[in-house]
């Protein structure tokens, strides 16, 4: 009770600040339309709704003379437009861009119609919305929409057979550009929107006029929190990205902190959980604002979604350089990462701290994305459902013959399915002490029927590490569990190599002794068996000196398990960060090193666009995907989303956007449409990233640095790229053959497939920027004329960083928050991934 008056008091004391915030943002299109009504009527919070027959730029078309009006209800829920069949609003819209959709519907008393058995779909600009909306008796239903409009919005209202459609209000009005991330050809819709540790917010107390509700009905545990607020005039906004727009000082000003658990060493989280739809991805908003220290560095904690850690160590204090400062944070959650239909949102402090054990959260969003179909809503087709409604004992007793019927051909079915099994164990056991030559492949793997000649069951390494450039129809050894379990320990964790969305990739030791890298696939990752096959079939027929070479594979005990050449260097990644370089490991790599390996990633790329029989294409290229052998050779690897090229007769292949943020062809996220040039557009980015020593998306910096392609850009066109090169190449890199890789990379990342190069110019171009390089490092001069200087530019290099941000800090060790959400960027679109996070804080958002 004490809370709630000083919350009111709070109101109460910044009402004048809060009603300037209010007006922050002027839309230019602001269409507010009471559906049915006569004349305009004003809101609660004093925004005037216009009568949509009286609105002279608004049209219904078929125009519609059918209303319903309310004896009960009042304001915007007092009239209904009713469409017997098909119908559409249209907006003309003049400005494009994003755009708040908000349906209000409300099914008043009628004596003509019966509006709460009325069902009906509502799509608007070819994204469905709602699909078979059934209001009831629902006091009101009220959602809300991001849409991108550009000269006309059309909103359409279907009924289902027999049905009617009916909408009570509609407001379509401007979004500020900055607002939220560019997600592609994606619509949005409002799931949740909180302020944590405060009290229900209506329109009247947001520049854009939203609904903020309290977080108490999602918290799991009220007892391990703790509210605490300030006053709300004293909440400031940085220079960061954020704005009243994002959210208003009401939220910023109240929070939960983690309450006394009177224990010396409080090790929980406080948790909140909201139900949501798994089919779909979600944009996940968190905000923050320090207003419980009293100093800096005293609040560090860490952040959860879905038991998955997407900030470490976070210090709000060290993204908004003075406490009482806002601050926000957005993750995309894909569905493979959401169980049980929830949504989990945790802060807690971290596992090694030396302040005092607290976390804090302020308000947070959770908007759900379109899916590939273009829907926001899906019917509910479940069988049971159709005969429960149907009221008809006759097609009841038909249904229980069907699924009779089915279940007795299932059992037979079954029984018939045991008997292969036992039978083929008893097979396999036979020619294990049998061996027959050339066997069938697993009757699984729809490929080549050929399998090789080796007669032995264990495979030497002078036949498994063979390079060709000629293709090749052998899939490799089939190992058993048994043995990839001796060869890693029964996969000990302490052998693992690395971790990628198909699962945990472990060292190991056959016992022929050739040291092995094991890919073991994550029952839990949707990337499985069609990236198995995938992969599998894609480098049994590819051999050449830079991808890496597929040994064989294993599928039984529910197991899907890839057996590759290790590659003792590792990632190319780990190679350009220094503070992911361990003491035994070697030092960063040289520019001329980092052009060798560059060379040597795009001859492997090069050959996979035209040497092989058909064009294949990679589809995640990116410095994780480039390994490197002890001799620091460059071998591209990772081929589960690698897809044929187009044949000749199409210029490009129509599918479903895969690969890792940050390395996206533009192009290709938009249309849908993939080329080879679409991992052309991806080794540029891994160019900018081996100038740079910074990864592709770091969330950590400011908006305008946050896309590396962006932001290197920028400076190559200014003709400055040596401003931000990594370090640690400062005075060793000559500025001809720097040139030269920068218009390299220019061209690789232009907008356009048709305005980038073949990886083969790009090969060329890479290899002419090494003999520069070489001819520096030899004589002191380029070759090629003009300056015969390496980068000596410290000072205004020094200068330079202070745009950086300290980018070479914000990489690797140390427990980071930027370092836990780099290891997840991947699978944007793709819902193959077990978990995909973009992090955008700070307003930094990702076009």
């Amino acid at each position: 009770m004490g809370l709630r008056k000083d919350l009111i008091l709070l109101f109460l004391l910044s009402a004048f600040a809060t009603k300037s915030i209010a007006t922050s943002f002027a839309p230019t299109d602001n269409y507010l339309i009471d559906c049915g009504a006569n004349e305009a009527s004003n809101h609660s919070d004093g925004r005037l709704f216009e009568s949509d027959s009286r609105s002279p730029l608004v049209s219904l078309s078929p125009p519609s003379n059918t209303v319903v009006t309310s004896t009960t209800s009042a304001g915007l829920y007092k009239t209904a437009r009713v469409f017997a069949a098909q119908s559409t609003y249209a907006f003309p819209i003049r400005r494009s861009g994003r755009h708040w959709l908000r349906l209000h519907f409300h099914a008043v008393d009628s004596l003509r119609y019966d509006l709460k058995s009325a069902t009906f779909s509502v799509s608007a600009d070819g994204f469905v919305l709602l699909s078979e909306l059934s209001v009831g008796a629902s006091s009101i239903v009220y959602n809300e929409y991001l849409i991108d409009a550009h000269a006309r919005l059309s909103l359409i209202f279907t009924p289902s057979d027999g049905s009617i459609a009916f909408v009570n209000a509609i407001e379509v009005v401007s979004v500020p550009d900055t607002l939220f991330p560019t997600i592609a050809r994606s619509a949005l819709q409002t799931c949740y929107r909180i302020n944590v540790g405060g009290q229900f917010l209506d329109s009247n107390n947001d520049s854009l006029s939203r609904v903020w509700v309290p977080d108490q009905p999602f918290i799991i545990n009220a007892a391990s929190a703790r509210s605490v607020s300030i006053a709300p005039n004293s909440i400031k906004y940085g220079t960061n990205g954020t704005s009243p727009d994002v959210a208003p000082v009401w939220v910023y000003s109240t929070a939960q902190e983690m309450a006394d658990a009177n224990v010396g060493n409080p090790k929980f989280n406080v948790s909140w959980s909201f139900d949501v739809e798994p089919r779909f991805d979600y944009l996940v908003r968190l905000h923050f604002c320090d207003i419980i220290s009293k100093s800096s560095n005293t609040l560090v904690f860490d952040a959860y979604i879905n038991g998955q850690s997407v900030l470490t160590s976070f210090d709000i204090l060290s993204k908004t350089e003075q406490l009482k400062t806002a601050y926000f944070a957005d993750f995309f959650v894909h569905a493979p990462s959401i169980h049980s239909d929830k949504i989990l949102i945790q802060v807690g402090p971290p596992e090694l701290s030396k302040f005092a054990p607290n976390a804090i959260l302020n308000g947070l969003e959770i908007l759900k994305l379109s899916d590939t179909d273009d829907r926001l809503d899906k019917p509910n087709r479940d069988p049971a459902s159709a005969f429960d409604n149907a009221h008809s004992s006759k097609k009841l007793k038909l249904l229980v013959l069907v699924v009779a019927s089915c279940l007795g051909g299932l059992a037979l079915m079954g029984s018939a399915v045991l008997a292969c099994m036992v039978h083929l164990r008893r097979r396999r056991r036979l020619l294990k002490d049998h061996p027959k030559k050339n066997p069938s492949p697993p009757t699984w793997l729809p490929l080549p029927t050929h399998v090789g000649n080796s007669k032995t069951t264990k495979l030497s390494a002078s036949h498994s590490l063979a390079a060709s450039s000629r293709p090749s129809l052998n899939l490799g050894h089939a190992f058993t569990i048994s043995e990839l379990r001796d060869a890693t320990k029964c996969f000990d964790e302490g052998l693992i190599l690395g971790v990628g969305g198909f699962g945990k990739v472990y060292k190991g030791v056959l016992d022929n002794g050739l040291t092995v890298a094991v890919k073991r696939g994550n029952p839990r990752s949707r990337q499985g068996l069609a990236e198995f096959h995938a992969e599998i079939e894609t480098l049994s027929k590819l051999r050449h000196r830079h991808l890496v070479s597929l040994i064989g594979y294993c599928q039984e005990q529910n197991e899907m398990i890839l057996v590759y050449e290790y590659m003792a260097r590792g990632p190319l990644r780990k190679h350009i960060y220094a503070s992911e370089i361990s003491e035994n490991d070697v030092e960063p790599l040289t520019w001329r090193q980092r052009l060798a390996v560059c060379i040597g990633a795009a001859k492997g790329l090069h050959y996979l666009h035209t040497g092989a029989s058909e064009t294949v294409i990679h589809r995640d290229v990116k410095t994780t995907n480039i390994l490197l052998d002890e001799g620091l050779v460059a071998k591209v690897a990772d081929f589960g989303l690698s897809k044929l090229g187009p044949t000749l007769d199409q210029t490009h292949v129509s599918t479903a956007v895969k690969g890792s943020f940050g390395y996206l062809d533009p192009e290709y996220f938009r249309r849908q449409q993939l080329t080879e040039k679409s991992d052309v557009y991806s080794f540029g980015v891994v160019l900018m990233e081996v100038l740079c020593a910074r990864p592709a998306i770091n969330p950590g910096l400011p908006r305008e640095q946050v896309n590396i392609a962006e932001w290197a850009m920028r400076w190559q066109k200014r003709g400055q790229l040596e401003r931000i090169i990594d370090p640690k190449l400062v005075g060793r890199v000559c500025k001809e053959s720097l040139r030269k890789f920068g218009e390299t990379a220019e061209k690789c990342l232009a907008e356009y497939r048709v305005d980038r190069p073949s990886m083969g110019d790009v090969l060329w171009n890479l290899e002419y920027a090494l003999q520069l390089q070489e001819s520096f490092e030899r004589r002191g001069v380029c070759e090629a004329g003009g300056s015969t200087n390496g980068i000596w530019d410290l000072d205004e290099w020094v200068l330079a960083q202070g745009e950086r941000s300290d980018c070479s800090s914000v990489v690797g060790g140390g427990g980071s928050d930027v370092e836990t959400s780099s290891r997840v960027f991947s699978q944007l679109i793709d819902p193959k991934g077990s978990i995909a996070f973009v992090v955008c804080r700070g307003g930094g958002f990702l076009d």
